[in-house]
């Protein structure tokens, strides 16, 4: 009898784990039953999925493009069965989210335990990085983008827009003064991203005639993520232009606060939920993301 479909929940336990001896302690084979059924896969379709090694296993590009249709296909039979069963489709499975470090911490995992607690079949794989992964080789169901988005054949739904806000702790502005006007920056240190930049410079728009200008600024800090600089900050180190999403909170409970909101630039950054593009949704997937876009909402993330 044809049994694909289990030789697919194989395949997909020894990719996700890494090792024919993990797949088979979570599905109670021996790991030369495994390396067996995944042979068997290899041999029907006549390519090699997964290249073997003494250190790890390695997945072919045929077999990352397998793994993808074959989480699909499971995932789609869990839906039916549920359909039948419940007349709900009820999310289940593996979801793999990447996010930059700093919406992470502050947006996003302190709303995994409701999430987990509404949809407790649903595995979260929560990877935390500043650097923009490709989704199809991290092996990664949803990204949380901030920015531009660069790559035109990801589906994108927006989360929120955050302006930019130039921010301090009431003790740098108790020792050094409130800076009243953009030029005042020049007395003060400014912590900046150690990104390559054109300049040293911060946007600025005048209230009243709306003229756009830049003033150059200047420090004894760099950092290589918001999480850093705001830390700094906190800390009473000095001032930095940070995402308004990343600095709410604090902002709120008067730990950092907002200067020079007179001559804000106004600029505004996108965050988006990414995916790769399929026909037919996972329903974990789109349940993750209309989840977070709805809490976000209610939250009133700026």
């Amino acid at each position: 009898m044809d049994n694909r479909a289990g030789e697919m929940s194989v395949f997909l336990a020894t990719a996700d784990s890494g090792s024919f001896s993990a797949a088979g302690r979570k599905l109670g084979l021996s790991p030369s039953a495994v390396s067996k059924l995944i042979s068997r896969i290899e041999d029907r379709l006549g390519t090699s999925l997964i290249v073997r090694s003494t250190r790890a296993l390695q997945l072919t590009p045929e077999g990352a493009l397998y793994l993808d249709r074959a989480r699909r296909i499971l995932a789609e039979i869990d839906d039916a069965e549920s359909l039948v069963t419940t007349g709900n489709v009820v999310p289940r499975g593996l979801l793999r989210v990447n996010t930059s470090v700093a919406f992470g911490e502050v947006h996003v995992l302190p709303l995994v335990p409701r999430f987990l607690a509404l949809y407790p079949q649903v595995e979260l794989d929560v990877t935390l990085t500043d650097t923009v992964i490709d989704l199809m080789d991290q092996r990664t169901d949803v990204a949380i983008r901030t920015g531009p988005l660069r790559d035109s054949s990801l589906k994108a739904r927006k989360l929120l827009e955050s302006r930019r806000v130039i921010v301090a702790s009431p003790a740098y502005l108790k020792a050094h003064g409130t800076p009243r006007r953009p030029e005042d920056l020049a007395r003060h240190n400014c912590l900046r991203f150690n990104f390559r930049r054109p300049a040293d410079e911060w946007p600025f728009r005048d209230s009243a005639s709306g003229e756009a200008f830049s003033v150059p600024v200047s420090g004894n800090v760099h950092g290589n993520s918001g999480v850093v600089l705001r830390q700094l900050v906190l800390e009473g180190v000095g001032l930095a232009r940070l995402g308004g999403y990343h600095v709410q909170p604090d902002l709120a409970s008067g730990r950092l606060v907002a200067v020079l909101e007179k001559y804000s630039a106004g600029d505004i950054e996108l965050i988006h939920a990414v995916h790769i593009g399929h026909e037919h949704l996972a329903t974990r997937i789109r349940t993750f993301i209309d989840f977070l876009a709805d809490a976000l909402k209610a939250r009133s993330v700026r």
